[in-house]
């Protein structure tokens, strides 16, 4: 496993962390000076009309392109619906490739408004999905598909487990070039318990690393995340398991965080990752 200590260019912060208010170019600054080497923006941050803007100045700021956060959700009312999501995201490739990013994070849907219907739903991100293929292998980029932990499964994401991602890479791929790898974040997966054989399944599909941690007394699942160190995963036997896969991409800092993190100095924040991360993880 890696050693991180004095190592941030090994480092990612995905601008969530920092609560998105700031524009990119800031952000970049802020992040660099910081000493880490790579930055993950999210689309609201992203003129996606003219994209280049925002690559010259990560670039500029000395700094690499981790990921592209994240898909619009690909289940919808109707036919009509789920098309603006395909079209959606494959602009949204197309960013991601007009960046430098390597990988385009899908966090794929919940149920579509009114549904119980989980397999319909289901079949329609797998072919949503499946329908960007040429415009990834026309670009380089690859989607990272994203398990949400089961509590979002209704609103946010039919992917819950990092064995069912890899069911869904093989499928997508169907014995082709590979397209379709996995983002593993430690706040989804850190529960389940066929985590260690589905990373090691997973193998070389492993694209992103996605750390923070899981409050034992959260105030919000959604926007009450914990700072590495501060919650219930043992994020370093986390790594170690990825790490083992082969994987040499960066640990990225994701953390949101509404009533705590997302209130304090930019600087401050990055600067209590910087020695989490090489203290915890």
């Amino acid at each position: 496993m890696r050693d991180l200590a004095g190592r941030l260019d090994l480092c990612c912060i995905n601008t969530a962390t920092l609560g998105h208010r700031e524009p990119i170019e800031r952000i970049a600054e802020r992040v660099a000076r910081a000493g880490f080497g790579w930055l993950s923006p999210w689309r609201q941050e992203i003129d996606e009309a003219h994209p280049q803007r925002a690559g010259a100045a990560i670039r500029g700021a000395g700094l690499k392109v981790g990921g592209y956060c994240r898909t619009t959700y690909f289940t919808a009312d109707d036919a009509v619906g789920r098309r603006a999501a395909i079209d959606s995201n494959r602009r949204a490739v197309e960013v991601a490739a007009e960046l430098g990013a390597p990988l385009f994070v899908a966090v794929c849907g919940g149920l579509a408004p009114g549904s119980t219907d989980v397999n319909a739903d289901r079949r329609h991100i797998l072919d949503g999905l499946a329908a960007l293929v040429p415009t990834l292998r026309a670009t380089g980029v690859r989607i990272a598909l994203e398990p949400l932990h089961p509590f979002y499964a209704a609103d946010r994401s039919l992917l819950s487990t990092i064995a069912q991602a890899i069911d869904w890479c093989e499928l997508l791929d169907d014995g082709g070039p590979p397209c379709f790898g996995i983002a593993v974040d430690a706040y989804h997966v850190w529960w389940d318990p066929a985590l260690e054989a589905s990373i090691e399944r997973a193998g070389t599909r492993v694209l992103a690393l996605h750390v923070c941690d899981w409050l034992r007394q959260t105030r919000d699942p959604l926007l009450d995340r914990g700072m590495m160190g501060d919650g219930v995963v043992d994020l370093r036997a986390l790594r170690r398991h990825v790490e083992a896969t082969g994987f040499t991409g960066p640990v990225e800092v994701e953390i949101f965080s509404k009533a705590d993190w997302w209130q304090r100095d930019p600087d401050e924040v990055l600067a209590v990752c910087a020695g989490r991360l090489q203290r915890c993880c």
